[in-house]
C-alpha cells in the first residue's frame, strides 16, 4: 500500500513537472486570466461548465469567486451551469447534449466569458456550449487534457494539459489551473490582499 501511495504521488509530480515545462500552456493560463479580468472589468460574467468531476471543478471555481478564496473581498459574478432542475428538464426534454448550451442561450450575453472544462476534450455538451457561446459573442476558454482541433479552433484561449493515462491526473492539474486563475483575478482587482506576498 505504501509503495502504491508513493508511486501515485510520483506520477502526479511527473504530470506537474511536465506542465511546468509546457511554456505554451502556461502562457495560455495567463491569457485566460486576462480574458476573465476583462469580462469582470466590463461588468460581464464568467460561466463555467463541465461533466462529472469537471462540473465539480466548475462549481468550485465559481463559488471561490462569488464567495471567498484566500482573503475577504467583494464578490465577483461567476456562475457554474449546474442547476439540477435545469439539467434534468433539458436533459429529459431536449437531450443531455443541450444542458449547457440551453442555459447560455437563456443567460449568456455578449462580453460574457465561458470556461469550458473537459478532460477528454470531446464532451459533446461542452462543445455545443462553446458553439452557443460563440453565437452570443462570448469569449471562450477551453480547459482540456486531450487536444481537440475542433474545440481549439472555437476557443479564444485553449489550455490543454495532458496529465497521463487517466482523467484523475488531468483533473488534479485542472484544479491547480483554476486556483491560479482565481488568484490572478484577485491580484488584479484586490492587490491590497496580496501586498505582503
Amino acid at each position: 500500500m505504501i509503495t502504491h501511495i508513493e508511486s501515485s504521488l510520483r506520477e502526479a509530480q511527473v504530470a506537474l513537472d511536465n506542465f511546468l515545462q509546457n511554456k505554451g500552456a502556461i502562457q495560455n493560463v495567463a491569457k485566460a486570466a486576462e480574458l476573465m479580468i476583462q469580462a469582470f472589468e466590463n461588468k460581464s460574467r464568467v460561466f463555467a461548465c463541465g461533466n462529472g468531476g469537471s462540473m465539480c471543478d466548475a462549481m468550485h471555481f465559481a463559488e471561490e469567486l462569488t464567495g471567498r478564496y484566500r482573503l475577504d473581498r467583494p464578490a465577483l459574478p461567476a456562475l457554474a451551469i449546474s442547476d439540477a432542475s435545469h439539467m434534468s428538464c433539458v436533459g429529459n426534454d431536449l437531450g443531455y447534449e443541450q444542458v449547457f448550451s440551453r442555459y447560455l442561450e437563456a443567460h449568456g450575453r455578449p462580453g460574457d466569458c465561458l470556461l469550458a472544462i473537459t478532460t477528454s476534450g470531446t464532451s459533446k455538451n461542452v462543445i455545443r456550449a462553446v458553439h452557443a457561446a460563440k453565437a452570443l459573442n462570448m469569449k471562450v476558454i477551453a480547459l482540456t487534457g486531450e487536444r481537440n482541433p475542433e474545440l481549439e479552433a472555437l476557443s479564444d484561449v485553449y489550455v490543454c494539459i495532458p496529465g497521463g493515462n487517466f482523467a484523475d491526473r488531468v483533473q488534479e492539474l485542472h484544479i491547480k489551473v483554476l486556483h491560479i486563475l482565481i488568484e490572478l483575478i484577485e491580484r488584479h482587482f484586490f492587490p491590497e490582499n496580496y501586498a505582503s506576498t
